[in-house]
């Protein structure tokens, strides 16, 4: 596969996109390693994102029941098309996904094929990871699991825990929604062109049910966001400056202490049920 991606992009004349965060793994020891992560079974229906050349779409259209591949630059189709011509389970999509709306387009797929189990596998352009994956997680109920190449230093702010430098507002709401792991770190050699970064694949096992229980959600990453917003100041600060709440500094005061949280503590100290507590007392006491 290492020289097939290569000769496939130079057949089709394929002038990689700056733009569109192109960089295609060449690696078939990583493709399959990436497809093991996400233990794919002729069961299961698959979303690629990005599939570039469909050099991984190949590898999950042997495994799986039926591969659905979101690919935004129509200059590729032509040789998505030859390389994936063998496999009938497969379907390219050529628009941007995150014009898509990912949850007709899962009603569609399974009134076709009624899969045990529905996965998202993509080796995602850097410049968007964050919202790409943020769409699939908030608006795409259904979905049990997904494996993602990231860049390292965004899967280490995923899987961060309390009270280290990597977490963020990012960690506890990739937390919110599933059980985030480290699978495997590649170098930039295994790319063409080479990214100037480490990259890391993430599974992302998603929950059935949120660990924790909320009364409002809004209020919830309202708080998350506001606490992380000035991460040098305590939370009293961080919570009252940011002009989220209706409660006067004094009331978000007493609000941490009934939560026995420490107001000059700094909102990475937190756990996600401190965060899920703390927002729930807020909406209890909204005004």
């Amino acid at each position: 596969m290492n020289g097939n991606t290569k000769e496939i992009v130079k057949k089709f004349n394929i002038r990689l996109t700056k733009s569109l965060g192109q960089n295609f793994l060449t690696d078939e020891n990583i493709v399959r390693k990436i497809v093991d992560a996400a233990n794919v079974t002729h069961n299961d229906l698959v979303i690629e994102v990005g599939p570039g050349v469909g050099s991984m779409t190949r590898e999950l259209a042997r495994r799986a029941g039926r591969v659905i591949a979101i690919e935004i630059d129509k200059y590729l189709l032509p040789a998505l098309a030859e390389n994936l011509s063998e496999y009938s389970n497969t379907v390219v999509i050529n628009k941007d996904v995150m014009k898509v709306d990912l949850n007709e387009m899962l009603r569609a797929a399974k009134e076709e094929f009624m899969p045990d189990t529905v996965k998202v596998v993509a080796n995602l352009p850097y410049y968007i990871t964050t919202p790409i994956i943020m769409k699939f997680l908030e608006e795409t109920p259904g979905i049990d699991m997904m494996v993602f190449m990231v860049q390292k230093e965004v899967a280490m702010r995923m899987t961060a825990k309390p009270g280290g430098k990597d977490y963020g507002a990012l960690s506890v709401a990739v937390q919110y929604y599933s059980k985030p792991e480290r699978v495997l770190e590649v170098p930039p050699h295994c790319f063409i062109p080479q990214p100037d970064v480490d990259s890391t694949v993430i599974r992302l096992n998603v929950y059935k049910d949120p660990p924790v229980q909320l009364e409002n959600k809004e209020t919830f990453f309202k708080t998350v966001k506001a606490a992380f917003g000035q991460r040098r100041k305590c939370l009293v600060n961080a919570l009252s400056n940011s002009g989220s709440f209706t409660q006067s500094k004094e009331e978000i005061k007493e609000i941490l202490k009934s939560q026995g949280i420490d107001e000059n503590e700094r909102g990475e100290k937190l756990t996600i049920m401190q965060f899920a507590s703390l927002s729930n007392s807020f909406s209890a006491k909204k005004s």
